[in-house]
């Protein structure tokens, strides 16, 4: 098991370009079950998520291959239904092949999923909106056990709350379902539209793509996929957050500056000097941040996959910072490990309170999930002396080597085997 060892404070300043999503290429992956042949998906990133993905579509039947950024899933031999406990347990968008399953196979079994440490990420949605499609669903031993055999047909279903996860499920599903299913508060991050562009390039009747209301009418069969995934946001905030909390300078290329407004806010209310171009975006720290107040929402507000990012930012600014998550109330795992650094950080249910101090100290840290991996590595950037990061396999599941493109922005962190 490796380790990060970060040797602060460093000052970050160049060039990065950012990959693509994480959070997009997954269930993308998962939507070449719904039809025969090879679907080519484009900058796909190199991530230990996507690998976890290939190696469940393969036991699946279908034959995948990596190269260069660009994957190849051929689904003519696919007629596994079942996604075991061994690999649905270490990620949890495994789920995201019920949907396809139910709607090209007639059946599926999937074992109940796993992933970060944090708090319960309840699946009821993924399982309601199924069954309004017409699925019989059960749980057994640890298992959803889902069957269609008589195909799945149109439904009507309102996402209570919004749910990015189940919105991809449902939506994969009703691309082939008989008739006209209409889907109410869908989740309308840029992770689920492009879904919605890639199914219907793919011969899907989509309507309502980029709004909380979606329309489909479900179609016999889907040509194979092609698409491009879009670049991370959330690897852009994080370098962001990462220019901010070392006082850096850092240009981020081959990025979507309109999905990063949230971010873009939040960092100018601290101080920082944010120029946006085209597909590419600056930002400038000042000589100390100033605190900020932020609470995350649904897209378009501020995500909660940059909550932890900020915190580590808000821990040396000039003043009181209020972090508050009303996605995931208990994701604050890290704020322990923070405190470890010389954090100041207090817990008022689902608000966290951050004194900032003059300044963080290097210590022996625990990652605990992928985002709070990120926050630490940051904090460790700006504390002085040594930061030892460990459990970075949480870190590979979401940024590719990051250690080395932080390394090229001045970061002295090394990557050593345990």
């Amino acid at each position: 098991m490796d380790r990060f060892v970060i040797e602060g404070p460093c000052r970050l300043e160049g060039t990065v370009r950012v990959g693509g999503a994480k959070n997009a290429v997954l269930p993308l992956m998962a939507a070449a079950l719904l039809a025969r042949g090879e679907s080519i998906i484009e900058n796909v990133p190199d991530l230990r998520d996507v690998h976890t993905f290939i190696k469940l579509l393969e036991l699946l039947g279908a034959r995948c291959d990596l190269a260069g950024g660009t994957l190849r899933v051929d689904t003519a031999r696919a007629e596994g239904v079942e996604a075991p406990y061994d690999l649905v347990r270490t990620m949890r968008a495994s789920i995201y092949v019920l949907g396809p399953l139910l709607a090209a196979r007639g059946r599926a079994r999937v074992s109940l999923p796993g992933g970060c440490a944090w708090g319960p990420r309840p699946v009821n949605l993924h399982l309601e909106g199924l069954r309004q499609l017409g699925a019989e669903i059960d749980l057994e031993r640890g298992y959803i056990m889902a069957s269609a055999p008589q195909g799945l047909r149109a439904g009507r279903f309102r996402f209570e709350p919004s749910s990015v996860g189940a919105t991809a499920n449902v939506l994969m599903a009703a691309a082939l379902a008989d008739g006209t299913t209409e889907l109410l508060n869908c989740a309308i991050e840029p992770e689920v539209t492009v879904l919605a562009e890639a199914l219907r390039e793919a011969g899907a009747r989509i309507e309502g793509i980029g709004t909380n209301t979606l329309t489909v009418d479900g179609v016999p069969r889907l040509r194979p996929l092609r698409h491009a995934v879009i670049p991370d946001r959330i690897e852009a905030g994080t370098f962001m957050a990462a220019a901010a909390l070392t006082g850096g300078r850092i240009t981020l290329t081959g990025c979507r500056c309109a999905h990063l407004d949230a971010c873009i806010a939040v960092l100018k209310a601290m101080g920082c000097d944010v120029e946006t171009a085209e597909d590419a975006i600056t930002v400038a720290a000042p000589g100390r941040l100033a605190p900020v107040e932020v609470v995350t929402r649904p897209y378009p507000g501020f995500p909660t996959d940059m909550q932890a990012q900020i915190m580590a930012a808000t821990t040396l600014a000039a003043g009181t910072s209020f972090m508050t998550d009303t996605i995931y109330p208990d994701r604050f795992m890290h704020v322990a490990e923070l405190r470890r650094l010389g954090a100041d950080v207090r817990l008022d249910g689902a608000t966290a309170i951050v004194f900032g101090v003059e300044r963080l100290q290097g210590a022996p840290v625990m990652a605990t999930d992928l985002r709070a991996s990120a926050a630490l590595i940051l904090a460790g950037l700006a504390a002085h002396g040594e930061t030892i990061v460990r459990r970075v396999y949480h870190i590979d599941r979401g940024y590719e080597r990051i250690e080395r493109r932080l390394a090229q922005l001045g970061a002295r962190i090394r990557r050593v085997a345990e």
